[in-house]
């Protein structure tokens, strides 16, 4: 088996299965992620996690990237890793990158194609594609928006190796915590999501989606017509009710 896939109130936990590898991720597990970011009605959010402590996802399959042996298939491997990455970002609902350990390459784009990062304070970051003759692609195309360009620039270039606490001081990941402490980090989000309207948030995260790709007329716009397209449901009136009998 090549990843888990849990569902339980709610909560969506999808785990890379490679603890040998450092999380690794080849074909097998890249096609079967693919297709993990398909959810429900009933879910409220999807965790991201690898096997293990060791590593979260320590990067693409070094023999498997070696054997390639065109660029033909070179551009049919990286459109793999493309693809989970898009399944991520076209999830409805949140994605959650609960990160330990090694998290590299492929493993750092996938990170940063969720929309939200908890580390453990052990965990090391790093883009380490040049020093294998590579360069970093797809996803890591999100990293100046998160990092700012210099920063991008620092980490593709140089292949430097972040620590967790550098890594959050820059903005690549939201929180970090004690490595004993990450699941309990991960359950105060999955808690305070779960109080949240789950249509909402749904509609905040296509949202955030659209105003990345907009400017900023058009992204008040889009903002605009999100909030009347919330009051087709009862959503909001059964929650603003709900809190003002609270106030009373």
């Amino acid at each position: 088996m090549s990843i888990a896939i849990a569902d339980e109130g709610g909560v969506r936990r999808v785990t890379v299965l490679n603890h040998a590898k450092l999380n690794t991720v080849n074909t097998p597990i890249l096609e079967a992620l693919a297709g993990a970011f398909a959810v429900d009605e009933a879910t409220r959010a999807v965790v991201l996690a690898g096997e293990g402590e060791r590593a979260f996802i320590g990067g693409a399959d070094i023999a498997e990237m070696g054997a390639i042996a065109s660029p033909e298939a070179a551009r049919a491997f990286i459109r793999r890793i493309h693809a989970v990455n898009a399944a991520i970002r076209a999830c409805p609902v949140p994605v959650i990158a609960r990160i330990q350990g090694w998290c590299l390459g492929a493993g750092l784009e996938i990170a940063a194609a969720c929309d939200l990062r908890v580390a453990g304070d052990r965990a090391k970051f790093g883009m380490p594609e040049v020093r294998v003759g590579l360069p970093s692609v797809v996803e890591a195309a999100l990293l100046p928006n998160l990092i700012g360009w210099g920063r991008t620039r620092r980490l593709l270039l140089l292949a430097e190796t972040l620590d967790a606490a550098t890594a959050e001081s820059w903005g690549l990941v939201e929180r970090v915590v004690p490595q004993a402490a990450l699941d309990a980090a991960l359950d105060e989000w999955l808690h305070l999501l779960g109080e949240a309207g789950p249509r909402a948030i749904r509609d905040q995260k296509a949202l955030i989606s659209r105003w990345e790709e907009l400017g900023l007329d058009a992204a008040i716009q889009a903002g605009v017509d999100s909030f009347g397209r919330a009051f087709a449901t009862d959503e909001p009136r059964r929650m603003l009710g709900a809190f003002l009998a609270r106030k009373r």
